[in-house]
Formats: structure tokens, C-alpha cells, sequence
């Protein structure tokens, strides 16, 4: 009999998880306690921007017309008891405020509904971002009979689906003689490790590590190329080149070399610095001290395109000086604007006099609601016209493609900052725009 699949929290990662698994041909029943959100999902809309998800709740959810029917949302954690086979916990663990650890309470509290309900012979799987011990410890929580295997999620924010349905590996956490657990998430995932996707078995603490080293690693690439950009402003470098040539290295690789404004979102920033503090909970908080450096060169750019646009004014005050951003998510094909170093660069600027106004094509919603005193404006066109610096701040396909002499008739002063080293600076150029990039003073 085929197993039947639930997924504990319908955010972003479980939204995506519970559609790709009905895309899997599974039996799915998606649980969350905001009933507004269960409504969204079961007429086949979602509380977030996510190129595809749509589509596959369009294809899957119960009631749409023409769907499978493989997909049903609900509040209720005794129909998520008695229906499921496989419960994947899927909620948010955000830090701490005014802390560098994780919140947990969002997953203890979800272990503790579903150790309730769950049935003899179920399998729980972890897929959210933990502190390492979190499975262990979780793992006591349920009752006898139940098997715990923790499996990180690997989502990119614009490919979610595409990672969820062909991921680049599956990595699976169980306990000593944890065949069963194993057993049952290969056949859950025999379709992707059928296309190739490796699947790697390892144990609790291991699995828990993957994601945060994933994740650390990434930002520390990030920040070396950043810290490389800050080198070249100072001796007259060209920090693109630099990374090119570097990047013909396999060792080192081209991607995540790409310096501007540094990373922001809802996981790295905060990923980092749980894995920091829970370093210190283990008595090894010297293993990542380099972290807190990888940070603050991060927060730091943001800073200096602050001080990069006020260099181009003249070197004065903001007050008065009219601002276009270009980007408000901290990523494209993203509406999230959770710690975003456009917003943030746009706030301070705004907080400092200048008149502020800023677009983008998918995140303008969200900005609004975080930062209700910036101007908006409803296209591109309209957020420079009139403005005396432009900063391209969120690498969108739609700004590469803005047409540089449209835009120049309607601005006070053709001045652009591209924030994130992606536009073509001949073609701007060749319209009549002064063009400086971060880490390239003479590009």
C-alpha cells in the first residue's frame, strides 16, 4: 500500500515539500494553525512568490478542477494522525530576538501536537534548520513505536520546486539501526535517487551539521570575494576580474563569487549565527570564531554602499537628494524581503534625509509592510524619474534588461550604482550614465 505523507507547517519549505510529494504521486495532507494560510493552499494560491509552486498546487490540491487530488490541507492534527505514514516537520526556526541562537519553540511545539496523534509504526522526519543535539533530544519526545530521521532541507528561494523534485543530494539522519527509517524515505525519494540524486545515511548529529556547513561555507565565499572587493576600492583592483580568474580554479569554482552587497534572507544570516552560538553551547566556539568576521564584513557592505552613494552626491548630507533602488528582496525570483540589503540600504539612506523611492517586480508588498515610510513606485520608469543617483541593489532579470537611454531622459542625473556587479557597464555607459561598481573603481 502506497505511503501517505503529511507535512507539519506550510511556509515556504513545507508548501513547496507538500507539493512536490503529490507531484511524486504521494497521498499529501499539509497541516498548519493559521487557518487563513490552509484556505490560500487549498484554493491553490500561496502566501509567498515561488516560480512554479502554482502550478504544482493547481495540478495537485483537492477541489481544483482538472487536478490529481493527492492534496488536502488542514488544522487538524488528529486527521494528520490518523492519515499519515510519514510526518515531515516543516516549521520555522527563527533566532532568537536579541539572541544569536535558533528559536526551537515552533518545533517543540509541533513535536509535541504530533507525539499526541501519531500513530504506532509512523516515521517523523526533520526538515527544519536545527541546532545540532535538536534530533536527539526531539527524538524523546515521541512515543514508543514512532522512528525519528532528520533530512535537511537544500532549498534555493527560486528554485525550490526544482530542488524539492531533482535535488542535488538527500541526505538522511537516522539512529543506531535505523534501517526502517531508512528504508521507507528511499521509497519516498526513489524517484529523484532513481534520476540520480545521491543519497547519503548518516547519523543524527552529522545530518543536523550538513545544512549549517552548507550554509557557512557559502556565506564565507560570499564574504571572501566581498572582503577581495573592499581590497580592490583601496588599491584600484577590479574585484569581476579578480573573481574570474580565480574562478577557473576548480578548486575554488565561479559561483557565490560575485561581489556587491552581501546576503541577506531568512537563512543564512541567522544560520550562521545559531551555528555560532550553538558552537559555544559545546565548548568549541573557537571553531567559528572566523564566523563573526564572515558577518560583519557582510552587514559592513551594506555601510559602504550607503557611503559609495553619498560620495557620488558630493560627499554632503542625503537631505534633499532624490534616491532610486532597484530591488527590495534580498535575492531575485524571491518576494522575500527578510533582512534584505536593498531595504536595509535604502532605510539608512532614508533615515538620513534622502528621499527614497523603490521598485521591484515581485517584493513591493512585503517592502511596504516592513518599511511603510520609503516611496514606491509602480515600474521602474517611474521609481528614477526625477532622481539624482540610481542603485541597483537586487539582481532581477528585468533590470539587465532596462533600456539605460529610457531611463536616462526622465532622471535629474544619469549617475548608477550597481550594487550588485550584473549590468553591463558599456551599455550604460554608452548612454550617458556615469556607472560605478562595488570593488571596481576604475571599471
Amino acid at each position: 500500500m502506497a505511503l501517505k505523507i503529511t507535512v507539519i507547517g506550510t511556509g515556504y519549505l513545507g508548501a513547496t515539500h507538500a507539493a512536490a510529494m503529490a507531484e511524486l504521486g504521494f497521498e499529501v495532507l499539509g497541516l498548519d494553525v493559521v487557518p487563513e494560510k490552509i484556505e490560500l493552499l487549498s484554493s491553490g494560491r500561496v502566501p509567498m512568490y515561488e516560480p512554479g509552486l502554482e502550478d504544482l498546487l493547481a495540478k495537485h490540491v483537492a477541489g481544483i478542477e482538472g487536478s490529481s487530488g493527492r492534496l488536502r490541507f488542514t488544522t487538524s492534527w488528529e486527521e494528520v494522525g490518523a492519515f499519515g505514514d510519514v510526518h515531515f516537520v516543516c516549521v520555522n526556526t527563527p533566532q532568537k530576538h536579541g539572541e544569536y541562537a535558533c528559536d526551537m519553540s515552533y518545533v517543540d511545539a509541533a513535536f509535541a501536537s504530533l507525539a499526541s496523534v501519531v500513530r504506532e509504526g509512523a516515521l517523523v522526519v526533520g526538515k527544519s534548520t536545527v541546532p545540532v543535539g535538536s534530533a536527539e533530544r526531539l527524538a524523546g519526545l515521541l512515543p514508543e513505536g514512532v522512528d525519528l530521521a532528520w533530512n535537511p532541507e537544500f532549498l534555493r528561494e527560486g528554485f525550490a520546486v526544482q530542488d524539492t523534485l531533482r535535488p542535488d543530494r538527500i541526505v538522511v539522519g537516522v539512529r543506531d539501526f535505523g534501517e526502517r527509517a531508512e528504508k521507507t524515505l528511499r521509497e519516498v525519494y526513489a524517484v529523484p535517487v532513481g534520476q540520480g540524486s545521491p543519497f547519503v545515511v548518516t547519523d543524527f548529529p552529522t545530518a543536523e551539521l550538513v545544512k549549517t556547513a552548507a550554509n557557512s561555507f557559502l556565506a564565507t565565499k560570499i564574504s571572501f570575494i566581498n572582503a577581495m572587493a573592499e581590497v580592490c576600492e583601496a588599491a584600484g583592483g577590479d574585484v569581476a576580474k579578480l573573481a574570474e580568474a580565480i574562478g577557473h580554479d576548480d578548486r575554488i569554482g565561479a559561483k557565490f563569487l560575485r561581489a556587491g552587497v552581501g546576503f541577506g534572507g531568512g537563512c543564512l544570516p541567522k544560520d550562521i549565527r545559531a551555528f555560532m552560538a550553538r558552537a559555544g553551547e559545546l565548548g568549541v566556539d573557537q571553531a567559528l570564531t572566523f564566523l563573526r568576521e564572515i558577518d560583519s564584513i557582510n552587514m559592513r557592505r551594506r555601510g559602504q554602499m550607503v557611503e559609495m552613494t553619498r560620495e557620488v552626491l558630493g560627499g554632503n548630507s542625503f537631505l534633499g537628494r532624490r534616491v532610486a533602488v532597484l530591488g527590495a528582496t534580498f535575492k531575485p525570483d524571491s518576494d522575500d524581503v527578510r533582512d534584505s540589503p536593498a531595504l536595509n540600504v535604502a532605510g539608512q539612506i532614508h533615515l538620513q534625509g534622502g528621499q527614497v523611492t523603490v521598485y521591484d517586480p515581485k517584493g513591493m508588498e512585503n517592502a511596504r509592510r516592513l518599511f511603510p515610510t520609503l516611496g514606491y513606485a509602480d515600474t521602474a520608469l517611474d521609481a528614477v524619474r526625477g532622481a539624482d543617483v540610481v542603485l541597483h541593489l537586487t539582481e532581477w532579470r528585468e533590470f539587465r534588461e532596462l533600456d539605460p537611454a529610457e531611463l536616462a531622459a526622465v532622471v535629474t542625473s544619469p549617475v548608477i550604482l550597481d550594487g550588485r556587479n550584473a549590468l553591463d557597464s558599456e551599455l550604460w555607459r554608452a548612454a550617458g550614465w556615469t556607472y560605478r561598481a562595488m570593488g571596481r573603481p576604475r571599471a
